[in-house]
Formats: C-alpha cells, sequence, structure tokens
C-alpha cells in the first residue's frame, strides 16, 4: 500500500506550517489514486455494469483514507450534478476536505458521473463490512462526558488501516485532563482492551462512550480484569481502600 502521509490542510496552511514537502508528497499520491480510480471504473465497466470487485485494487495500493479523500473532493467540486445519489452527496459531506481553489480540481475523477457513483456506493459498503464502531454505536453527550472509567470508542481515523476493526477501537479510559469534558488539557491516558497498551491520546481522538450494549464479551472480561487490577492496586489507608 502507498504509504505517503494523507496531509490535511490546504498548500496555503501548508505554507503557514512549513510542511509544503509534506502537501506535495501527498497531492501527488492524490492524482495517483484519481487516476487509479478511473483506471479501474474504465476495466471493469462493460457499457451495462459495473464489476464489484473493481475496488480492490485501489484500495490494496491507496488505502481506504485516501480513496475516501478523492472521492469525497469529486463529490464536493461536483455537487451540483444530479447523477450522484443523495445518499453519496450526504457521506461526502461529513468528510471535510479543505477549500484550495487552485489545486481540488487536480484529484476529482474525471469518469462518467452515474458510473462514478456506483463505484463510491462500493466503497461505502466495503467499509460497512468492516463493521467499525461509530457514532451510533456511543451514548450521551460528548462534549459533557467525563471520560474516566468508560470504554471509549476511538476513531478509525486516529488508526493505521492494518488494525481498522472493532477490537482495536475500544480503550478503557483511566486518567488525563481531558477526561474531563472541559478542562484545557486534552491528554487521555487510556488502556486498549485489545492488547492492555497503555497510551496517551487526545480526548478529540475518541468518537465517544460506548454504549453498553454494544461491548463485546471478549472486552467485557477485559474490562472486568482492569478494573479488578484498579482496586487491587489503588492505595490503601487502615485496611481502607482510597479512591
Amino acid at each position: 500500500m502507498n504509504d505517503t502521509y494523507l496531509y490535511p490542510y490546504s498548500a496555503a496552511e501548508a505554507r503557514e506550517r512549513n510542511e509544503l514537502s509534506l502537501w506535495r508528497e501527498s497531492h501527488k499520491a492524490n492524482i495517483a489514486c484519481r487516476n487509479a480510480i478511473e483506471d479501474a471504473i474504465r476495466q471493469n465497466f462493460d457499457g451495462m455494469n459495473l464489476q464489484t470487485d473493481c475496488l480492490k485494487a485501489v484500495l490494496d495500493e491507496y488505502g481506504y483514507k485516501r480513496t475516501a479523500w478523492v472521492l469525497a473532493n469529486t463529490l464536493h467540486e461536483l455537487k451540483w450534478d444530479g447523477r450522484f445519489s443523495y445518499a453519496n452527496k450526504h457521506w461526502a459531506e461529513k468528510i471535510y476536505i479543505p477549500t484550495d481553489l487552485n489545486h481540488n480540481s487536480d484529484f476529482v475523477a474525471r469518469s462518467h458521473p452515474a458510473v462514478l457513483d456506483g463505484f463510491v456506493s462500493f466503497y461505502r459498503k466495503a467499509v460497512q463490512a468492516l463493521n467499525l464502531f461509530g457514532a451510533e454505536h456511543c451514548v450521551g453527550d460528548r462534549a459533557e462526558q467525563d471520560y474516566t472509567g468508560k470504554v471509549l470508542v476511538l476513531s478509525p481515523d486516529v488508526l493505521r488501516e492494518q488494525y481498522w476493526g472493532q477490537k482495536y477501537q475500544l480503550l478503557y479510559a483511566q486518567s488525563g485532563f481531558g477526561c474531563k469534558p472541559h478542562s484545557s488539557g486534552r491528554a487521555v491516558f487510556a488502556t486498549s482492551l485489545a492488547d492492555d497498551e497503555t497510551a496517551r491520546w487526545n480526548r478529540e481522538d475518541f468518537v465517544g462512550v460506548l454504549d453498553d450494549k454494544f461491548l463485546p464479551d471478549w472486552a467485557r472480561e477485559k474490562l472486568e480484569e482492569l478494573m479488578t487490577q484498579e482496586q487491587t492496586d489503588a492505595p490503601t489507608m487502615g485496611g481502607m481502600n482510597m479512591k
């Protein structure tokens, strides 16, 4: 897979951040991904039907994140075109692409819109098949929640794609100023329920607090182990646990 960093800012922002080299490499990869999408459609459309496996080569080379970036940018730039479905346009609207008037048009896929719309639908189905946790699996108002002692859902956007899956999205938040909803600090220290690794994340890296009804049995067992260990490790005074 092309491992070029997907740069999330415009060329103007990159210049201000002294990161133009990162932007240039990412922009080249965006254009290459666009070309791969066009090639995949050209090779897999017989004039009537688009083959369902047309997406595989693009994902293998450019991954889910960059493919989504290019497809969403295309729909943003062509939002006036009625040949794209409402569902796909709505999907694209949820993906923020920085405005870059001089460069966004460089990676707009130029395939026939009606066929390209089918390609976008295939992409969305491929992501759905991964069964990732999302906002629909969370409870409460994220902006007002205290994350301490909660099972959190990590956004796939901050995970390498080889770790995309429910297993690596679940973390048990233990400490950090970022656990508090109105704190100026952003750090959240959390332990992965998949591999027991504790790491620092930012509050905005999480989709929210997982609804308990979606907690898998394996994760529930691991959570109980971690909470039991916390009780065991808690400092004591006079035979009483100090919280």
